[in-house]
């Protein structure tokens, strides 16, 4: 009896071990895989090694084109009778700004009516002449001053209609101001009732096409010399923070301002639907490429937990790592790796986050 308890031990003994054998062989560690609809749905780029590009900040702000602004003078004095457009307003070339009675536009008024006068005259004294000439009545000299005449009362009137064509003379005393080119009024310094003095020096109007703008960049005097013509540019306003003006740098103006310690560089701008205003305050983005070489991933690629950055490697649905990376910089859409990847390696730039959750909770 006591030889068949000891062998019941023996066999329970065995069974126990075997059992939890059995129990350590059916237990596996699973891995991640992907599945094809995440797949479908995950992008990746590859890490590429190419030149980094530098990024500097700087504030300035939008100013017109100064080839294409014009400052319009009254070019005589009177009162002003009326005044057409307000300031910020749209105008078409040729368009009558303002209104002014003048004393001195009347006086081109009578030159006009004295030079037609002059010359239906002389035209007259001309034929005379010349009937007389056929008559033996005068000398072909005669006929000779009566053509010269003729000539300068002519040029004296064309001389006064060229006036009234270069400065819009309207019929009377009437002095019409008209826009010179398309563009938006910004600047005005004149109103209905005004009396102008005949040697008034101020610009009455400013009329700037604003289809394309600048922006002055104020440069510090540590920067300057990274800062090279036809550097890219990219600018922003307050006023449309989530719209970027895409330019280059054409201009270096190669002092520095006393007030500002700055020097300035001008970027010339498109503007489509006149989104950009001058006086603006911008800020000011200058991308150029230094010199040397580090691996770039797009910048979504990138996974920033535990105050450190990682990025998720793809190989196949079946082989997905983490992988610690030292990020050396950020500029625009692209981020330079200084450690931690190797050039041609895929990474996921669409999924990352939920992926690395899966795999590092």
């Amino acid at each position: 009896m006591k030889q068949f308890s000891t062998i019941i031990y023996f066999v329970a003994i065995i069974l126990l071990v075997g059992c939890k054998n059995n129990g350590e062989i059916k237990e596996t560690k699973e891995t991640f895989v992907l599945s094809n609809t995440m797949l479908n749905s995950t992008t990746t780029s590859k890490a590429k090694l190419q030149t980094v590009k530098t990024e500097l900040n700087f504030y300035g702000k939008i100013t017109t084109d100064n080839n294409k602004m014009i400052e319009i003078y009254p070019i005589v004095g009177g009162n002003v009778i009326s005044v057409n457009i307000e300031l910020g307003d749209y105008v078409k070339k040729g368009q009558i700004l303002a209104s002014i009675r003048s004393t001195e536009v009347a006086d081109f008024d009578r030159q006009l009516i004295h030079a037609k006068n002059d010359l239906l005259v002389e035209t007259n004294n001309l034929k005379v002449t010349q009937e007389l000439f056929e008559g033996k009545l005068n000398s072909e000299r005669e006929v000779l001053e009566a053509k010269s005449r003729v000539e300068k009362a002519k040029a004296q009137l064309n001389s006064i209609q060229e006036t009234y064509k270069i400065y819009n003379i309207g019929i009377g005393s009437l002095y019409e101001v008209r826009a010179p080119i398309d563009g938006f009024i910004i600047q005005k310094s004149i109103n209905e009732g005004m009396i102008l003095r005949s040697d008034n020096t101020n610009n009455i109007f400013d009329i700037a096409d604003i289809k394309d703008v600048w922006a002055l960049a104020n440069v510090n005097e540590n920067d300057i010399n990274l800062v090279k013509l036809g550097v890219d540019a990219q600018v922003s306003t307050l006023s449309s923070e989530e719209k970027v003006f895409y330019g280059k740098v054409d201009k270096i103006f190669n002092i520095i301002d006393p007030e500002t310690k700055a020097m300035e560089v001008r970027i010339k701008l498109s503007n489509p639907g006149y989104l950009l205003k001058p006086e603006m305050l911008a800020t000011i983005k200058l991308t150029y490429n230094a010199d040397h070489k580090m691996i770039g991933v797009p910048s979504e690629a990138i996974i920033f937990d535990k105050n450190k950055y990682f990025v998720m490697i793809f190989n196949s649905k079946n082989d997905i790592q983490t992988r610690l990376v030292e990020v050396y910089s950020q500029v625009g859409d692209v981020t330079y790796i200084k450690h931690g990847l190797k050039n041609n390696e895929r990474v996921i730039t669409h999924n990352q986050l939920l992926i690395y959750d899966a795999l590092n909770d």
